[in-house]
């Protein structure tokens, strides 16, 4: 990419948060609700991913399975933007201007876990309320809304009107979540699951990142020679499948730590531990690994098309830009 880029590597970043919401947040919503409902002691439990999803349609509806939405895009947006400008700037410093060769480690590992743990603070308090139904207020509060979004989107998803939810803990919206919780534990009660998130996007991102760069640089590769007619047709094909793999990869290796951060933000009382480890320690004890990958079906169903559609857009739009990549 030129070195010149500046802003653009983040609005290209922003579009490709848009195209990940549209494509994901549905998984997204049935993911949270199995990690918090089947890994619970006792209870009514989801019997699968599908099962789930059938429960929520037939109950909300497509609404149901965009439960958080509105917050997932403002937090999606702006993590997404850091996360990709901060990925794409910070590897061009530690490389060098030329991108477009071969994949070189020690500038994307660092470059993506850097990336991962600056959006950790923003996704940390927007992921808490997903869990709700959110409305964007006016600007003045906007700080408010978002830091209420981190915490309450996990609370507001995992409610809904199914049965297996007690009414007597539903929220009526994220803000009455945000208030609701900083009234009991504080500011950093938003905060809740900070130590999981960060550990969950710092690795997750380069595990990502790097499975992206190395699949995209081998199929370029065994690609070459293609005519000319049909390059911007392999470009679309190559981000499809080298995003939804490390989409994929991601998840993968980082699954049982976003269990761990469900359990920990929706967890109602306010002393129970947020240490992930102690969480996936008990996890397993309980469930065994199985536990600890609670999730993985309806994750990695949205992973592929969700990533594939990210990286897309972001390749797409970074060329619309004018931000160029020599491969």
């Amino acid at each position: 990419m030129e070195a010149s880029s500046g802003y653009k590597d983040y609005v290209a970043g922003l579009m490709a948060g848009v195209a990940t919401v549209i494509t994901g947040h549905p998984f997204d919503t049935v993911k949270v609700k199995l990690q918090k409902y089947n890994t619970e002691a006792g209870g009514v439990k989801y019997k699968n991913g599908l099962h789930c999803a059938t429960r929520i349609l037939q109950t909300e509806g497509v609404k149901g399975l965009y439960r958080g939405a509105t917050s997932s895009f403002i937090g999606m947006a702006f993590e997404s933007s850091l996360s990709f400008g901060i990925y794409s700037q910070t590897k061009r410093f530690l490389q060098g201007e030329i991108d477009g060769g071969k994949p070189q480690p020690h500038a994307i590992v660092p470059s993506a876990a850097f990336g991962g743990a600056i959006i950790s603070f923003i996704l940390c308090p927007s992921e808490l309320v997903k869990v709700s139904d959110a409305r964007v207020p006016n600007f003045l509060l906007y700080l408010e809304y978002h830091l209420c979004n981190v915490v309450f989107q996990c609370r507001m998803q995992v409610q809904g009107t199914d049965f297996m939810v007690a009414k007597s803990t539903r929220f009526s919206g994220p803000r009455e979540c945000a208030l609701k919780t900083i009234q009991q534990e504080g500011l950093t009660g938003m905060f809740r699951g900070g130590l999981a998130t960060l550990l969950r996007e710092s690795v997750g991102n380069a595990v990502f990142f790097s499975t992206y760069e190395y699949a995209r640089y081998f199929m370029h590769l065994q690609l070459k020679g293609a005519s000319s007619e049909s390059t911007q047709l392999i470009d679309v094909g190559v981000g499809l499948m080298s995003g939804g793999l490390g989409g994929i990869a991601f998840w993968s290796a980082v699954l049982p730590l976003d269990v761990a951060k469900t359990i920990i933000q929706t967890a109602p009382e306010k002393n129970h531990s947020r240490n992930p480890f102690s969480v996936l320690n008990l996890i397993y004890k309980r469930s065994g690994l199985r536990g600890c990958y609670t999730g993985l079906g309806p994750t990695l169903v949205r992973a592929f098309p969700a990533n594939a559609a990210a990286i897309v857009a972001w390749e797409l739009s970074a060329k619309l830009l004018g931000i160029r990549r020599d491969q």
